[in-house]
This record gives C-alpha cells, structure tokens and sequence, in this order.
C-alpha cells in the first residue's frame, strides 16, 4: 500500500484519516442494491448503536447520506407533532442552526439563547418546560464546535423527560469521541458524521435513537421528501438499504474506520483525544494565547483561541504559512470576540502537535509578531 501525503488537520472535520481508511475505497465496483452491500449496511448500524452504548432492541441509526447538517434537518422535521413546539437550547453557531431549521420550515418553536461563552442556565430551561406544554422536542448540542463549551445534555435530558417532551442532541463532534452512554445521559436522540470522530470521510451522516419514538413519528406532519426519519427507517428495515443511492465509497471507508476504532477502544482513543487536547492547550499558554472558555466547562476537544492584540497579527498569513507545511487551522464562531480554534481529533498524537507547534512558532516570528503574544485588556483564560 502506498503511503499518502499526510496532513494534520487542526480544524474540527473532516479530520486526518489513516491510510487503511483511505483505501478502504478502493473496491471493485458494486451496485448499492445487492444484498451483499445491505450486509454491509446492517453490521454497520448496528455498530453505530454500539458506540453510545445503545441496547439494539431499543436503539436503532438511521442513515443519510449528506453533510452533519441534514440530521439537525431530518431530527427536527420529523419528530415534531402537529400542533407543538421546539425548544432549542442556543448557545453557539450549531444550535442557532437548528433554529434557522425551525424558521425555515414554519415550524413553530422557543428559541432560549444564551451567550456563546456560558452554560446554559437550567433554571430558565425548566422554567420555560414548565409554562409551555405544547413543548414536545428539546434540541441542543452536546459541544458547541465554534467555541468548544460542553453543555450539560444530561440534565437537561432529564428535564425534557420530565415534562414529556423528545430530547435531541448533536453529537456531532463528540460522538467516539468523548464516551456517551445514550441512556445514562437522557437522550432520545443523538447524530453525528462519519469525518469526524469516526475519522472516515464526509457524505455519511447518521442519527441513534429509539426506535419506538421512530415508529409513533410515523403520523407527524411529513414536511420534507429526503429527509423523512420515518421513510428512511422503515426503508432499511424492510429491505436493509438506504431510501435513495447512499455515498457507496464513503460507506466502505466507514466500515474500516469503525474497526480501527474498536480495535484502539473507547476509553483508549477518550485518551489519546485528551493527550492531544492537553498537548494543544500547554503550546498555547507556553505562547500566551488565551482562550474564550472557562476550562472548566470545555468539552476537551476544542480549544478558541482569542486573536492576541497586535497589529501585525494576521490569521490568514498565520493559516497559510502552517497549511503549506502541513497543518490546518481554523478559524472561529464567537461572534463576540474574534478566535481562531485548533482541534483534538483525527489520526494524530502528541508528536503531531509538537511538530506543530514547531511551525506555528515559526510563523509568529517570520511576521513578526510578539511572542509571548500581547492582550491590551484581561480577557479570556
């Protein structure tokens, strides 16, 4: 096998892909509709399940094939009653993203946001619960990848629950990643895409649930074709296949990424992923960077890292001399402030980091910026 060119990417997804999982496309060419390919497809939802610690008579993944963004469109279109709501939980650019969904399907929904850099405050979660019972789906998102806060889907899973409604989380950049056990942490419903902890490519995202709440959704209001949970679930139940022609090649590389990631385990890769994180983190305060988020409600997978005060700083030029040498930043969604962010997950390690911090390094001094970098005022952390 040859080798492929490697690149470290320090952006949140897609991420750095192993060679095996590269090729792991390159098969003979095969129609999607053969039931050996549906094989394929089943072994594959089942370990899907698996990975959030999902008992399979109660849990089942349902698969799309598109980016992270159609399973906030599918959860959201397809599990809302008539005449109820959607409450969205917005602390971040994901979350307010599911708002966006809610608005641009007319559906009807109580938008509770709070600032980008603070936890949700449950009180005012609980409140809202309590003086509206037409609210029958509660969405939020597990880590807010623009600014890497963790929020506590637990307990608010715990308060939907409370007041009868259907809780939904995007998972996306913490799904085999962080461990999630689906049931302990009071969720009906997480997503995530096969680029991002998985660490295969884009075009296959999925979405575990219950499959009761599944099958009751079957006479909800039908607002979108493609993107029904309903059709798509029943379609691979009677038949194992996908409603429409899924990202064959993606599917493959899929499969081989989901045994490298039993074969390294969950709480080993939870490590390497922290290693990493750790590793990212001490670069920056060797440097004097500060961070937007308290370090105490970091999700441990994303570090924000507030644009230090110098007129010579220039992300771009910062961005373009690390991705020329191999390395990918990326920039930030705190509207507040301006950050770029630098990311723990993928196929890398410790010393993929320390190289990295080799050529970041460099770059500072090459455009001639301070270093330890300066901030005029005490912000960030």
């Amino acid at each position: 096998m040859q080798a492929i060119k490697r690149n470290v990417l320090l952006n949140p997804g897609p991420s750095t892909t192993t060679d095996s999982v590269k090729y792991a496309q390159v098969v003979p060419d095969i129609c999607p509709r053969e039931k050996e390919f549906a094989g394929l497809m089943k072994g594959l939802r089942e370990d899907l399940v698996r990975i959030v610690h999902g008992d399979l008579t109660e849990y089942t993944s349902v698969l799309f094939c598109g980016s992270g963004t159609i399973n906030i469109d599918v959860v959201i279109n397809s599990l809302l009653p008539e005449g109820k709501k959607v409450l969205v939980i917005n602390n971040g650019a994901y979350s307010a993203r599911a708002v966006d969904v809610c608005k641009y399907y007319g559906l009807p929904h109580v938008e509770l946001a709070f600032p980008l850099d603070q936890l949700p405050d449950l009180a005012v979660v609980e409140e809202t619960l309590k003086d509206d019972p037409d609210i029958a789906l509660v969405y939020t998102t597990h880590n807010e990848t623009g600014s890497g806060i963790l929020n506590p889907v637990r307990e608010i899973g715990a308060l939907a629950h409370a007041y009868g409604a259907v809780f939904a989380v995007d998972t996306t950049s913490t799904y085999a990643m962080r461990p999630i056990n689906i049931k302990e942490e009071n969720i009906d419903f997480c997503m995530a895409s096969a680029q991002k902890g998985l660490m295969a490519f884009t075009g296959l995202s999925f979405i575990v649930g219950k499959r009761r709440i599944i099958e009751e959704s079957k006479n909800y209001p039908r607002r979108s074709y493609y993107c029904n949970l309903y059709m798509q679930y029943d379609f691979f139940e009677k038949t194992g296949e996908m409603h429409f022609t899924p990202p064959v090649q993606t599917i493959y590389a899929t499969i081989q990424a989901l045994k490298e990631y039993w074969e390294e385990g969950e709480e080993a890769k939870w490590a390497r992923h922290t290693r990493i994180y750790n590793s990212i983190n001490k670069g920056l305060e060797d440097l004097g960077f500060r961070q937007a988020i308290r370090p105490e409600w970091r999700a441990g997978l994303v570090s924000c890292v507030i644009y230090p005060d110098d007129p010579k700083w220039s992300f771009d030029a910062v961005h373009d001399y690390c991705y020329e040498r191999g390395f990918t930043i990326y920039p930030g969604k705190v509207s507040t402030t301006t950050t770029f962010r630098l990311c723990s997950l993928g196929a890398i390690d410790e010393q993929d980091i320390a190289d990295f911090f080799t050529v970041f390094e460099e770059a500072l001094h090459k455009f001639d910026i301070q270093v330890p970098v300066h901030y005029n005022d005490p912000v960030g952390f």
